[in-house]
């Protein structure tokens, strides 16, 4: 397995679709409400072969340099994904999405994972800025924005579709100058 190591318990590897998809598509069902309502494409990931699926696309999304989907492991057990949703190439930027298993929350991986992320991308991939997007009313996921070091830039008005209309979400920023 291709991996980076960010602490001695928490691990990002790139995705292996036919062993990882079922494990993946099982954590995202333990909670499919909270994930379904913040993420809009849960809904369109009703079997592990939807899973698999997705995960041999965001491979190959990896091999053509659009995005870095890798998925998050705790003590050797799969957590959830993190990923950089889309390089900026004109710009040396990249926004973080991430989700995790319910019985992963509050302990504090999320936001180390965001971190590791980070490293890889000032280092690996030449980024000048990270961004976080969160819809104003997900708390954990401003918490791990916030918890992370990363800088608030304000709120973009009625900017997330979520299935009950739009939302406000804030944006989260961190520099390559301002990282370690």
């Amino acid at each position: 397995m291709l991996s980076y190591t960010v602490t001695s318990d928490i691990k990002l590897a790139v995705p292996r679709p036919i062993l990882d998809g079922p494990k993946l598509f099982k954590l995202l069902n333990s909670d499919r409400k909270f994930f379904g309502y913040y993420l809009p494409w849960v809904k369109f990931t009703k079997t592990a072969t939807d899973e698999i699926k997705f995960l041999q696309s965001t491979n190959k999304h990896l091999g053509t340099g659009d995005s870095l989907n890798l998925i998050i492991w705790f003590k050797e057990q799969i957590a959830g994904m993190i990923s950089f949703n889309h390089f900026e190439k004109s710009r040396n930027s990249a926004d973080i999405g991430y989700w995790l298993g319910k019985d992963f929350q509050g302990k504090g991986i999320i936001t180390q994972a965001v971190k590791g992320l980070c490293d890889l991308g000032f280092q690996d991939y030449d980024l000048n800025r990270v961004i976080i997007v969160a819809a104003i009313d997900n708390k954990p996921s401003n918490a791990v924005a916030q918890h992370a070091g990363f800088h608030l830039e304000g709120t973009l008005r009625q900017n997330e579709p979520l299935d009950d209309g739009f939302h406000d979400e804030n944006i989260y920023s961190f520099l390559k100058d301002e990282w370690k």
